[in-house]
Protein backbone atom coordinates (compact mmCIF):
# COMPACT_ATOMS: atom_id res chain seq x y z
CA UNK A 1 0.00 0.00 0.00
CA UNK A 2 1.69 3.52 -1.12
CA UNK A 3 0.92 6.87 0.58
CA UNK A 4 1.12 9.70 -1.98
CA UNK A 5 2.03 13.30 -1.93
CA UNK A 6 0.68 16.81 -3.19
CA UNK A 7 3.02 18.43 -5.43
CA UNK A 8 3.61 22.02 -5.11
CA UNK A 9 6.42 24.53 -5.90
CA UNK A 10 8.48 21.78 -7.69
CA UNK A 11 8.45 19.39 -4.72
CA UNK A 12 6.52 17.31 -3.24
CA UNK A 13 5.07 18.00 -0.27
CA UNK A 14 4.33 16.01 3.28
CA UNK A 15 1.05 16.22 3.77
CA UNK A 16 0.40 15.59 8.03
CA UNK A 17 -2.59 17.82 8.21
CA UNK A 18 -5.31 16.20 5.98
CA UNK A 19 -7.68 13.43 6.20
CA UNK A 20 -6.78 10.46 4.40
CA UNK A 21 -9.21 8.89 1.40
CA UNK A 22 -8.75 4.94 0.33
CA UNK A 23 -8.37 4.23 -2.86
CA UNK A 24 -9.71 0.80 -4.25
CA UNK A 25 -9.04 -1.62 -6.79
CA UNK A 26 -13.09 -1.59 -8.43
CA UNK A 27 -12.40 -5.68 -10.18
CA UNK A 28 -11.07 -7.27 -6.89
CA UNK A 29 -12.49 -4.28 -4.17
CA UNK A 30 -9.01 -4.94 -2.31
CA UNK A 31 -7.59 -1.01 -1.27
CA UNK A 32 -4.58 -0.64 -3.01
CA UNK A 33 -3.80 3.02 -1.49
CA UNK A 34 -4.41 6.20 0.04
CA UNK A 35 -3.89 9.77 -0.34
CA UNK A 36 -3.77 13.08 1.35
CA UNK A 37 -7.72 14.88 1.36
CA UNK A 38 -5.93 18.49 0.69
CA UNK A 39 -7.78 20.98 2.76
CA UNK A 40 -8.09 24.97 1.87
CA UNK A 41 -4.75 25.96 3.17
CA UNK A 42 -3.05 23.27 0.76
CA UNK A 43 -5.19 24.46 -2.54
CA UNK A 44 -3.61 28.22 -1.30
CA UNK A 45 -0.71 26.72 -1.28
CA UNK A 46 -0.93 25.27 -4.65
CA UNK A 47 -2.33 28.68 -6.36
CA UNK A 48 0.02 30.67 -4.78
CA UNK A 49 2.80 29.07 -6.21
CA UNK A 50 1.54 28.94 -9.08
CA UNK A 51 1.01 32.86 -9.74
CA UNK A 52 4.06 33.53 -8.53
CA UNK A 53 5.74 31.95 -11.38
CA UNK A 54 3.04 32.37 -14.09
CA UNK A 55 4.68 36.05 -14.85
CA UNK A 56 8.43 34.55 -15.62
CA UNK A 57 7.08 31.57 -17.47
CA UNK A 58 5.17 33.94 -19.51
CA UNK A 59 7.66 35.25 -20.74
CA UNK A 60 9.35 32.44 -22.25
CA UNK A 61 9.07 31.84 -25.91
CA UNK A 62 6.15 29.81 -26.80
CA UNK A 63 8.53 27.13 -28.13
CA UNK A 64 10.44 27.08 -25.01
CA UNK A 65 7.52 26.20 -22.91
CA UNK A 66 6.29 23.84 -25.87
CA UNK A 67 9.94 21.57 -25.21
CA UNK A 68 8.79 21.05 -21.47
CA UNK A 69 5.49 20.02 -22.74
CA UNK A 70 7.28 17.23 -25.36
CA UNK A 71 9.95 16.28 -22.91
CA UNK A 72 7.25 14.91 -20.32
CA UNK A 73 5.38 13.38 -23.32
CA UNK A 74 8.70 11.66 -23.98
CA UNK A 75 9.21 10.62 -20.37
CA UNK A 76 5.52 9.14 -20.29
CA UNK A 77 6.06 7.14 -23.87
CA UNK A 78 9.12 5.40 -21.53
CA UNK A 79 6.52 4.40 -18.76
CA UNK A 80 3.95 3.84 -20.82
CA UNK A 81 3.55 -0.05 -19.14
CA UNK A 82 3.37 1.03 -14.99
CA UNK A 83 1.17 4.16 -15.62
CA UNK A 84 -1.38 1.41 -18.28
CA UNK A 85 -0.90 -0.93 -15.58
CA UNK A 86 -2.02 1.73 -12.42
CA UNK A 87 -4.80 3.09 -14.77
CA UNK A 88 -6.33 -0.50 -15.32
CA UNK A 89 -5.90 -1.24 -11.27
CA UNK A 90 -7.44 2.21 -10.45
CA UNK A 91 -9.74 2.26 -12.62
CA UNK A 92 -10.91 -1.25 -13.92
CA UNK A 93 -9.68 -0.01 -17.22
CA UNK A 94 -8.70 -2.89 -19.78
CA UNK A 95 -5.12 -2.97 -19.94
CA UNK A 96 -5.39 -2.15 -23.80
CA UNK A 97 -6.83 1.07 -23.38
CA UNK A 98 -4.96 2.48 -20.88
CA UNK A 99 -1.73 1.47 -22.80
CA UNK A 100 -3.94 3.72 -25.54
CA UNK A 101 -4.71 6.28 -23.15
CA UNK A 102 -1.41 6.84 -22.03
CA UNK A 103 0.09 6.54 -25.71
CA UNK A 104 -3.49 8.93 -26.63
CA UNK A 105 -2.49 11.35 -24.07
CA UNK A 106 1.59 11.63 -25.17
CA UNK A 107 0.63 12.13 -28.55
CA UNK A 108 -1.91 15.00 -27.42
CA UNK A 109 0.74 16.97 -25.36
CA UNK A 110 2.74 16.70 -28.50
CA UNK A 111 0.37 17.84 -30.89
CA UNK A 112 -0.70 21.26 -28.63
CA UNK A 113 3.36 21.93 -28.05
CA UNK A 114 3.31 22.54 -32.21
CA UNK A 115 0.93 25.18 -31.61
CA UNK A 116 3.89 27.15 -30.14
CA UNK A 117 5.03 28.34 -33.64
CA UNK A 118 1.19 29.06 -34.61
CA UNK A 119 -0.31 31.78 -32.30
CA UNK A 120 -1.71 34.14 -34.43
CA UNK A 121 -3.27 37.51 -33.74
CA UNK A 122 -4.93 40.09 -35.89
CA UNK A 123 -4.29 43.90 -37.86
CA UNK A 124 -7.32 46.09 -37.82
CA UNK A 125 -7.52 49.52 -39.89
CA UNK A 126 -8.51 52.11 -37.69
CA UNK A 127 -10.66 55.21 -38.27
CA UNK A 128 -7.91 57.40 -37.65
CA UNK A 129 -5.01 58.53 -39.41
CA UNK A 130 -1.70 57.40 -38.37
CA UNK A 131 -3.26 54.47 -36.09
CA UNK A 132 -3.07 50.42 -36.15
CA UNK A 133 -4.70 48.62 -33.89
CA UNK A 134 -3.91 44.92 -33.56
CA UNK A 135 -5.08 42.03 -31.27
CA UNK A 136 -3.21 40.11 -29.48
CA UNK A 137 -3.21 36.61 -27.69
CA UNK A 138 -2.00 36.83 -24.16
CA UNK A 139 -2.10 33.47 -21.60
CA UNK A 140 -5.34 34.10 -18.98
CA UNK A 141 -3.19 33.64 -16.08
CA UNK A 142 -3.41 30.40 -13.64
CA UNK A 143 -5.78 27.59 -14.26
CA UNK A 144 -7.21 25.14 -12.27
CA UNK A 145 -7.69 21.58 -13.82
CA UNK A 146 -10.29 19.63 -12.31
CA UNK A 147 -10.27 16.05 -14.04
CA UNK A 148 -12.81 12.91 -14.08
CA UNK A 149 -12.09 9.49 -13.41
CA UNK A 150 -13.16 7.67 -16.38
CA UNK A 151 -10.00 8.81 -18.19
CA UNK A 152 -7.95 10.77 -15.56
CA UNK A 153 -4.93 10.27 -17.77
CA UNK A 154 -5.41 11.79 -20.74
CA UNK A 155 -7.23 14.59 -19.04
CA UNK A 156 -4.22 15.71 -17.33
CA UNK A 157 -2.58 16.32 -20.94
CA UNK A 158 -6.13 17.61 -22.63
CA UNK A 159 -6.22 20.60 -19.52
CA UNK A 160 -2.18 21.08 -19.15
CA UNK A 161 -0.61 20.99 -22.41
CA UNK A 162 -2.51 24.00 -23.76
CA UNK A 163 -2.34 25.79 -20.91
CA UNK A 164 1.27 25.36 -20.44
CA UNK A 165 2.09 26.62 -23.77
CA UNK A 166 -0.40 29.41 -23.79
CA UNK A 167 1.93 31.04 -21.18
CA UNK A 168 -0.72 30.05 -18.23
CA UNK A 169 0.54 27.60 -14.87
CA UNK A 170 -1.81 25.06 -13.59
CA UNK A 171 -2.83 23.52 -10.56
CA UNK A 172 -4.26 19.89 -10.80
CA UNK A 173 -6.43 18.22 -9.14
CA UNK A 174 -7.66 14.43 -10.27
CA UNK A 175 -10.52 12.74 -8.75
CA UNK A 176 -10.40 10.98 -5.66
CA UNK A 177 -11.13 7.39 -7.52
CA UNK A 178 -8.18 7.41 -9.79
CA UNK A 179 -5.55 9.63 -8.55
CA UNK A 180 -2.56 7.41 -8.63
CA UNK A 181 -1.67 7.89 -12.19
CA UNK A 182 -1.34 11.57 -11.68
CA UNK A 183 1.24 10.63 -8.99
CA UNK A 184 3.09 9.03 -11.23
CA UNK A 185 2.53 11.91 -14.22
CA UNK A 186 4.37 14.58 -11.06
CA UNK A 187 7.35 12.32 -10.74
CA UNK A 188 7.70 12.70 -14.60
CA UNK A 189 7.00 16.13 -14.54
CA UNK A 190 9.47 16.89 -12.08
CA UNK A 191 12.00 15.01 -14.40
CA UNK A 192 11.87 17.13 -16.42
CA UNK A 193 13.12 19.92 -14.29
CA UNK A 194 9.97 22.31 -15.01
CA UNK A 195 10.21 26.03 -13.68
CA UNK A 196 8.80 25.98 -9.73
CA UNK A 197 5.32 26.61 -9.52
CA UNK A 198 4.79 25.95 -13.19
CA UNK A 199 2.58 22.76 -12.56
CA UNK A 200 1.45 22.07 -9.20
CA UNK A 201 -1.18 19.26 -8.33
CA UNK A 202 -3.30 18.64 -5.19
CA UNK A 203 -5.21 15.85 -4.31
CA UNK A 204 -8.62 15.33 -2.57
CA UNK A 205 -12.70 14.92 -1.99
CA UNK A 206 -14.31 16.87 -4.79
CA UNK A 207 -16.74 18.75 -1.98
CA UNK A 208 -13.26 19.79 0.11
CA UNK A 209 -10.63 20.61 -2.20
CA UNK A 210 -12.09 20.75 -5.27
CA UNK A 211 -14.48 23.47 -3.51
CA UNK A 212 -11.57 25.32 -2.60
CA UNK A 213 -9.72 25.37 -5.95
CA UNK A 214 -12.60 25.85 -8.28
CA UNK A 215 -14.19 28.76 -5.90
CA UNK A 216 -10.08 30.53 -4.85
CA UNK A 217 -9.95 34.01 -6.18
CA UNK A 218 -6.67 33.20 -7.17
CA UNK A 219 -8.14 31.24 -10.12
CA UNK A 220 -8.30 33.05 -13.99
CA UNK A 221 -10.03 29.72 -15.54
CA UNK A 222 -11.70 26.61 -14.17
CA UNK A 223 -11.25 23.74 -16.24
CA UNK A 224 -13.68 20.64 -15.69
CA UNK A 225 -14.50 17.21 -16.95
CA UNK A 226 -17.16 15.02 -15.15
CA UNK A 227 -21.06 15.95 -14.71
CA UNK A 228 -23.67 18.06 -14.42
CA UNK A 229 -24.40 18.56 -11.10
CA UNK A 230 -20.57 18.67 -10.38
CA UNK A 231 -20.09 21.28 -13.07
CA UNK A 232 -22.85 23.55 -11.85
CA UNK A 233 -21.38 23.70 -8.26
CA UNK A 234 -18.14 24.72 -10.02
CA UNK A 235 -19.93 27.34 -11.97
CA UNK A 236 -21.24 28.41 -8.71
CA UNK A 237 -18.22 28.01 -7.00
CA UNK A 238 -16.33 30.08 -9.75
CA UNK A 239 -19.64 32.72 -10.27
CA UNK A 240 -18.62 34.85 -7.06
CA UNK A 241 -14.96 35.79 -8.33
CA UNK A 242 -16.45 36.11 -12.19
CA UNK A 243 -13.57 33.35 -12.44
CA UNK A 244 -13.98 31.73 -16.54
CA UNK A 245 -15.23 28.63 -16.74
CA UNK A 246 -14.46 25.43 -19.18
CA UNK A 247 -16.84 22.60 -18.70
CA UNK A 248 -17.36 19.39 -20.82
CA UNK A 249 -20.31 17.89 -18.83
CA UNK A 250 -22.26 14.70 -19.29
CA UNK A 251 -23.81 13.63 -22.76
CA UNK A 252 -26.83 10.90 -23.55
CA UNK A 253 -25.41 10.13 -27.07
CA UNK A 254 -28.18 9.35 -29.74
CA UNK A 255 -26.64 6.64 -32.52
CA UNK A 256 -29.06 7.01 -35.48
CA UNK A 257 -29.90 4.07 -37.57
CA UNK A 258 -31.35 4.72 -41.11
CA UNK A 259 -33.00 2.09 -43.12
CA UNK A 260 -29.97 2.08 -45.85
CA UNK A 261 -27.37 1.57 -43.39
CA UNK A 262 -24.56 -0.92 -43.37
CA UNK A 263 -25.61 -3.08 -40.97
CA UNK A 264 -22.88 -4.91 -40.47
CA UNK A 265 -21.02 -1.73 -39.79
CA UNK A 266 -23.58 -0.03 -37.62
CA UNK A 267 -23.45 -3.11 -35.38
CA UNK A 268 -19.76 -2.82 -34.85
CA UNK A 269 -19.48 0.78 -34.78
CA UNK A 270 -22.43 0.74 -31.77
CA UNK A 271 -21.38 -1.36 -30.03
CA UNK A 272 -17.48 -0.44 -29.68
CA UNK A 273 -18.91 3.01 -28.47
CA UNK A 274 -21.36 1.18 -25.92
CA UNK A 275 -18.87 -1.17 -24.26
CA UNK A 276 -15.34 1.31 -24.80
CA UNK A 277 -14.59 2.04 -20.73
CA UNK A 278 -17.50 0.10 -19.33
CA UNK A 279 -19.84 2.46 -21.35
CA UNK A 280 -18.02 5.07 -18.38
CA UNK A 281 -17.54 7.66 -21.62
CA UNK A 282 -19.45 10.83 -22.06
CA UNK A 283 -19.53 10.24 -25.47
CA UNK A 284 -20.37 6.89 -26.28
CA UNK A 285 -23.93 6.01 -27.67
CA UNK A 286 -26.40 5.96 -25.15
CA UNK A 287 -29.70 5.84 -26.98
CA UNK A 288 -30.18 4.24 -30.61
CA UNK A 289 -33.11 4.70 -32.96
CA UNK A 290 -33.52 2.28 -35.60
CA UNK A 291 -35.64 3.06 -38.82
CA UNK A 292 -38.82 0.64 -38.56
CA UNK A 293 -38.18 -1.31 -41.75
CA UNK A 294 -34.55 -2.62 -40.41
CA UNK A 295 -35.10 -2.55 -36.39
CA UNK A 296 -35.61 -6.51 -36.17
CA UNK A 297 -32.95 -7.35 -38.61
CA UNK A 298 -30.48 -4.57 -36.11
CA UNK A 299 -31.28 -5.79 -33.19
CA UNK A 300 -30.77 -9.67 -33.43
CA UNK A 301 -27.17 -8.73 -35.08
CA UNK A 302 -26.68 -6.20 -32.52
CA UNK A 303 -27.58 -8.50 -29.38
CA UNK A 304 -25.79 -11.49 -31.00
CA UNK A 305 -22.73 -8.94 -30.83
CA UNK A 306 -23.36 -7.95 -28.06
CA UNK A 307 -23.45 -11.06 -26.07
CA UNK A 308 -19.94 -12.00 -27.75
CA UNK A 309 -18.60 -9.22 -25.59
CA UNK A 310 -16.08 -10.80 -22.76
CA UNK A 311 -15.72 -8.64 -18.99
CA UNK A 312 -13.76 -9.40 -16.44
CA UNK A 313 -10.55 -8.43 -14.23
CA UNK A 314 -8.67 -6.35 -16.48
CA UNK A 315 -5.41 -7.47 -14.65
CA UNK A 316 -5.96 -11.18 -13.92
CA UNK A 317 -8.08 -11.66 -17.60
CA UNK A 318 -6.01 -9.00 -19.87
CA UNK A 319 -7.73 -10.01 -23.05
CA UNK A 320 -11.59 -9.51 -21.86
CA UNK A 321 -13.64 -6.47 -23.78
CA UNK A 322 -14.39 -5.03 -20.87
CA UNK A 323 -13.64 -4.44 -16.71
CA UNK A 324 -15.68 -3.44 -13.65
CA UNK A 325 -17.93 -0.38 -13.45
CA UNK A 326 -15.68 2.19 -10.99
CA UNK A 327 -17.37 1.59 -7.55
CA UNK A 328 -20.26 0.15 -6.04
CA UNK A 329 -22.43 3.40 -6.61
CA UNK A 330 -21.62 3.28 -9.77
CA UNK A 331 -23.59 -0.06 -10.11
CA UNK A 332 -26.13 0.14 -7.83
CA UNK A 333 -27.01 2.93 -10.56
CA UNK A 334 -27.09 0.83 -13.58
CA UNK A 335 -28.56 -1.58 -11.88
CA UNK A 336 -31.20 0.38 -10.51
CA UNK A 337 -31.87 1.88 -13.88
CA UNK A 338 -31.95 -0.95 -15.95
CA UNK A 339 -35.03 -2.13 -12.82
CA UNK A 340 -37.08 1.21 -13.69
CA UNK A 341 -36.29 0.51 -17.69
CA UNK A 342 -38.24 -3.02 -17.46
CA UNK A 343 -41.20 -1.74 -14.96
CA UNK A 344 -41.86 1.01 -17.12
CA UNK A 345 -41.91 -1.39 -20.14
CA UNK A 346 -38.54 -1.97 -21.93
CA UNK A 347 -37.71 -5.80 -22.57
CA UNK A 348 -34.24 -7.50 -21.74
CA UNK A 349 -33.05 -8.83 -24.54
CA UNK A 350 -29.79 -9.73 -23.41
CA UNK A 351 -28.36 -9.24 -19.68
CA UNK A 352 -29.72 -6.77 -17.50
CA UNK A 353 -27.95 -7.12 -14.16
CA UNK A 354 -24.66 -7.30 -12.32
CA UNK A 355 -22.32 -10.27 -13.08
CA UNK A 356 -21.91 -13.37 -10.95
CA UNK A 357 -19.27 -13.10 -9.57
CA UNK A 358 -17.01 -13.76 -6.44
CA UNK A 359 -15.76 -9.85 -6.12
CA UNK A 360 -15.98 -6.17 -8.55
CA UNK A 361 -17.98 -4.25 -9.88
CA UNK A 362 -19.33 -5.85 -12.94
CA UNK A 363 -22.40 -5.45 -14.71
CA UNK A 364 -23.34 -7.47 -17.63
CA UNK A 365 -23.55 -6.25 -21.26
CA UNK A 366 -27.30 -5.44 -22.01
CA UNK A 367 -29.54 -4.21 -24.82
CA UNK A 368 -33.14 -3.08 -24.01
CA UNK A 369 -35.69 -3.16 -26.49
CA UNK A 370 -38.96 -1.80 -26.64
CA UNK A 371 -37.65 1.35 -25.64
CA UNK A 372 -40.19 4.32 -25.86
CA UNK A 373 -38.59 7.99 -26.09
CA UNK A 374 -39.93 9.41 -22.69
CA UNK A 375 -38.79 6.58 -20.73
CA UNK A 376 -35.70 7.46 -18.10
CA UNK A 377 -33.35 4.90 -19.74
CA UNK A 378 -33.56 6.81 -22.95
CA UNK A 379 -32.98 10.49 -21.45
CA UNK A 380 -30.54 10.09 -18.17
CA UNK A 381 -27.34 9.46 -18.98
CA UNK A 382 -26.64 5.16 -17.90
CA UNK A 383 -22.39 5.12 -17.71
CA UNK A 384 -22.16 1.73 -17.94
CA UNK A 385 -22.62 -1.33 -20.67
CA UNK A 386 -26.70 -0.94 -21.47
CA UNK A 387 -27.73 0.13 -24.53
CA UNK A 388 -31.52 1.08 -24.90
CA UNK A 389 -33.44 0.39 -28.37
CA UNK A 390 -36.26 2.56 -29.77
CA UNK A 391 -38.04 2.45 -33.22
CA UNK A 392 -38.90 4.96 -35.53
CA UNK A 393 -40.79 5.84 -38.41
CA UNK A 394 -38.27 7.58 -40.31
CA UNK A 395 -35.00 10.35 -40.36
CA UNK A 396 -37.56 13.38 -39.55
CA UNK A 397 -38.46 11.16 -36.21
CA UNK A 398 -35.39 10.05 -35.28
CA UNK A 399 -33.53 13.66 -35.14
CA UNK A 400 -36.75 14.96 -33.25
CA UNK A 401 -36.10 12.60 -30.59
CA UNK A 402 -32.48 13.02 -30.59
CA UNK A 403 -32.66 16.53 -29.63
CA UNK A 404 -35.54 16.25 -27.33
CA UNK A 405 -32.99 15.81 -24.68
CA UNK A 406 -31.04 18.26 -22.26
CA UNK A 407 -27.71 17.25 -23.64
CA UNK A 408 -25.94 18.23 -26.67
CA UNK A 409 -22.29 16.31 -27.05
CA UNK A 410 -22.45 13.79 -29.85
CA UNK A 411 -24.24 11.79 -32.17
CA UNK A 412 -23.84 9.55 -34.56
CA UNK A 413 -25.70 8.61 -37.36
CA UNK A 414 -25.40 5.45 -40.17
CA UNK A 415 -26.39 5.61 -43.80
CA UNK A 416 -25.21 5.12 -47.11
CA UNK A 417 -26.94 8.48 -48.66
CA UNK A 418 -24.85 11.45 -48.39
CA UNK A 419 -27.54 13.54 -49.03
CA UNK A 420 -29.93 12.45 -46.27
CA UNK A 421 -25.94 12.27 -44.11
CA UNK A 422 -25.75 15.77 -44.64
CA UNK A 423 -29.36 17.01 -44.38
CA UNK A 424 -30.06 15.46 -40.91
CA UNK A 425 -26.21 16.37 -39.35
CA UNK A 426 -27.07 19.89 -40.03
CA UNK A 427 -30.36 19.34 -38.16
CA UNK A 428 -28.44 17.69 -35.08
CA UNK A 429 -28.35 19.54 -31.75
CA UNK A 430 -25.30 18.34 -30.53
CA UNK A 431 -21.46 19.44 -31.06
CA UNK A 432 -20.20 16.56 -32.48
CA UNK A 433 -21.87 14.20 -35.15
CA UNK A 434 -19.75 10.81 -36.30
CA UNK A 435 -20.90 9.66 -39.44
CA UNK A 436 -20.60 5.58 -40.35
CA UNK A 437 -18.18 5.12 -37.41
CA UNK A 438 -17.66 5.06 -33.60
CA UNK A 439 -18.00 7.59 -31.49
CA UNK A 440 -14.31 9.04 -30.81
CA UNK A 441 -12.70 12.88 -31.32
CA UNK A 442 -9.79 13.35 -33.11
CA UNK A 443 -6.69 15.89 -31.85
CA UNK A 444 -7.52 18.80 -34.30
CA UNK A 445 -10.83 18.15 -33.98
CA UNK A 446 -12.76 20.68 -31.36
CA UNK A 447 -14.38 18.55 -28.83
CA UNK A 448 -17.48 20.43 -27.48
CA UNK A 449 -20.99 19.93 -25.98
CA UNK A 450 -24.40 22.09 -26.20
CA UNK A 451 -26.78 22.56 -23.90
CA UNK A 452 -26.20 20.88 -20.56
CA UNK A 453 -23.50 18.95 -22.10
CA UNK A 454 -21.06 22.55 -21.67
CA UNK A 455 -19.46 25.46 -22.09
CA UNK A 456 -16.58 25.78 -24.27
CA UNK A 457 -14.38 22.95 -25.14
CA UNK A 458 -10.73 20.93 -26.16
CA UNK A 459 -8.69 20.05 -28.83
CA UNK A 460 -7.69 21.54 -31.99
CA UNK A 461 -7.02 25.28 -33.03
CA UNK A 462 -10.14 26.03 -30.58
CA UNK A 463 -9.63 24.05 -27.62
CA UNK A 464 -6.13 25.58 -27.18
CA UNK A 465 -7.46 29.55 -27.63
CA UNK A 466 -9.78 28.23 -25.04
CA UNK A 467 -6.40 29.49 -22.79
CA UNK A 468 -5.92 32.56 -23.84
CA UNK A 469 -7.55 36.10 -24.32
CA UNK A 470 -7.05 38.77 -26.35
CA UNK A 471 -5.48 41.94 -25.72
CA UNK A 472 -6.17 45.00 -27.99
CA UNK A 473 -3.16 47.69 -28.67
CA UNK A 474 -3.92 50.75 -30.21
CA UNK A 475 -0.82 52.64 -31.53
CA UNK A 476 -0.85 56.05 -32.90
CA UNK A 477 2.12 56.94 -34.91
CA UNK A 478 1.28 59.67 -36.57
Amino acid sequence: MSTNTHYIDGRFVEDRISGRIAVYNPASEEQIAEIPDGPAEVVDAAVDAARKAQPAWSELPPIERAGYVKAIAEKIRAKVDILAETISREQGKVVSLARGEVLGMAGLMDYMAEWARRIEGEIIASDRKGETIYLNRVPIGVVAGILPWNFPFYLIGRKLAPALVAGNTIVIKPSEETPLNAFLFAELADEVGLPKGVFNMVSGRGRTTGAALSGHPGIDLVSFTGSVPTGVAIMEAAAKNLTRVNLELGGKAPAIVLKDADLDLAVEAITASRVINTGQVCNCAERIFVERQVADEFTDRFVKRMAAVTYGDPIAEPTVDMGPLVNALQLDKVEAMVERAREAGASVALGGKRAERNCGHHYEPTVLTGCTPDMEIMRKEIFGPVAPIAVVEDADEAVHYANDTEYGLTSSLYTQDLNKAMRVTRRLQFGETYINRENGEAYQGFHAGRKKSGIGGADGKHGFYEYMETQAVYIQHG
